[in-house]
């Protein structure tokens, strides 16, 4: 199984974390990343939780799954306004 990729969008408003996992994923096929290769996205802006689904349905990508992340005991409260969107890569 492949190694699990992370791109943190965090901070970013629509459409850049689209843009950029977009961009991420360009970049990583050309050094070789193949499909079902998983991508983990963390956002900050919630129509990412809307938006890369969207992205993710045209382009032939599988949402594995999306929601907010869950904070650990004693974690830190900002962390539950972070989306996490996991992905696995589809074909060309």
């Amino acid at each position: 199984m492949s190694k699990l990729e992370t791109l943190d969008t965090s901070g970013l408003l629509c459409p850049l974390p689209v843009i950029r996992t977009q961009d991420f994923i360009k970049k990583r096929r050309s050094q070789g990343l193949q499909a079902g290769a998983r991508l983990l996205i963390v956002a900050t802006d919630p129509g990412a939780l809307h938006d890369i689904p969207a992205w993710c349905r045209i382009h032939g990508h599988r949402v594995v799954s999306a929601g907010f992340a869950q904070i650990k005991p004693g974690g830190n409260p900002k962390a539950a306004q972070d989306i996490h969107v996991l992905i696995e890569i589809g074909s060309d």
